[in-house]
């Protein structure tokens, strides 16, 4: 969910249901280097509580500085340990979701983190993948190891590194990883609706659920999932009718989504501005806050209309919007009575692809006991 789960977002989220909103893939390199991007990317908005910080590092060293740094300066009240990005340019370097392979290493990371936010009482958790590839799962030892070490909980995206985004989730590894472990197990893998939701519950006895793409132009998705839970907690057993919104009411969520993105730029440094200007606003001259914004804006487009039927020049000319004035003049020429496209429903959204190799360091499978550092693993900017 890289350059998804900013601010903006997390708020409009907030705005439609509840939940726990973990802000973008932070580095522990970049945080301890104080790079002005990430410093950013670890601002949350005063009524987010608890303010929920995902981080990513492969150097137990450099994680236990980086989870210090986090308690003593109060930049969250939660960490999310992001051990399941399967990008090559991660796990080429060991990380993501290559680290548990090495058990020994996954484990010094996972307790260096513990170790340092404990004093703090701010609890540390684990979001994981399978494994490398269906040879080499790891979900179960490393969920075990991670339950010694002293986490919340431990969130497993039921697919392996090598299957990306592609194919259907095997819900039957969370059930299995719940019966391993004491500590609450959290599904992850398509959750498209909030009935989904309540399925991978009914059908894994996980305690929770972690919704990634399912929300992707529809923020409204956490309304139904807090409307679906609280039913299965009052003793119903019926399915519960998603909200289905007109594309008028799309339209002004759009709105409303820009507008966010315009007000957090505007509040702060231009994230694309001069590396270490970020006391006060300083844009380059040829870009204002609402022009970044909307460009921010333009790739939700495609996701909240789709399935609309909505003609071809203006879907291009709302991905290409520059101005909030001229979004409002763009979303005002959709037919704001078109009901929600219900065939959409149950369908992925955003990132999909096919199932391929998980590019590893050089005699990475050897040993699963050492614990060196490979070189260059240590990513120094954030957002995945």
């Amino acid at each position: 969910m890289a350059g998804i789960t900013n601010i903006a977002f997390r708020k409009l989220c907030r705005e439609h249901g509840a939940g726990l909103y973990v802000c973008e893939m932070i580095t522990t390199a970049a945080l301890l280097e104080r790079n002005p991007k990430t410093m950013r990317m670890v601002a949350f908005d005063s009524s987010e509580k608890p303010r929920s910080l995902q981080l990513y590092g492969v150097d137990p060293i450099n994680m236990r500085r980086a989870v210090q740094m986090v308690v003593d300066e109060n930049l969250a009240d939660h960490i999310d340990l992001n051990f399941g990005c399967s990008v090559p340019k991660v796990t080429r370097k060991g990380g993501g979701s290559a680290i548990p392979w090495k058990r020994g290493l996954f484990r010094q990371i996972v307790s260096e983190a513990v170790k340092a936010a404990a004093p703090a009482g701010v609890p540390v958790t684990v979001k994981m993948r399978k494994g490398i590839d269906e040879d080499h799962l790891t979900y179960l030892e490393a969920g075990r190891i991670a339950q010694d070490c002293g986490v919340a909980w431990v969130a497993l995206h039921a697919r392996t590194g090598a299957d990306r985004y592609s194919g259907v989730a095997d819900w039957e590894a969370i059930a299995r990883l719940k019966e391993s472990l004491d500590v609450p197990v959290l599904g992850n893998g398509d959750i498209w609706e909030a009935n989904d939701a309540i399925r991978m519950v009914e059908q894994t006895g996980c305690d929770g659920v972690v919704v990634g793409r399912g929300c992707l132009g529809r923020p409204w998705l956490f309304g139904d999932l807090e409307r679906a839970f609280a039913r299965r907690n009052a003793g119903s057993t019926e399915p519960t009718e998603p909200l289905l919104p007109s594309l008028g009411e799309v339209a002004a969520v759009m709105a409303r989504h820009a507008r966010l993105l315009v007000e957090w730029i505007d509040s702060g440094a231009n994230p694309e501005a001069t590396p270490g200007k970020v006391s006060r606003p300083e844009y380059r001259r040829n870009i204002s806050a609402e022009e970044h914004g909307c460009k921010d804006f333009r790739k939700h487009v495609s996701w909240y209309l789709k399935g609309f039927p909505v003609g071809g020049d203006l879907r291009r000319s709302l991905a290409m919007v520059s101005s909030l004035s001229e979004l409002d003049d763009l979303l005002g020429q959709l037919d704001s009575e078109t009901p929600f496209p219900r065939q959409t429903l149950g369908l992925p959204r955003g990132r999909t692809n096919t199932p391929g190799k998980v590019i590893l360091p050089e005699g990475w499978l050897d040993d699963r006991d050492d614990v060196t550092v490979p070189d260059g693993a240590e990513l120094d900017t954030s957002g995945g």
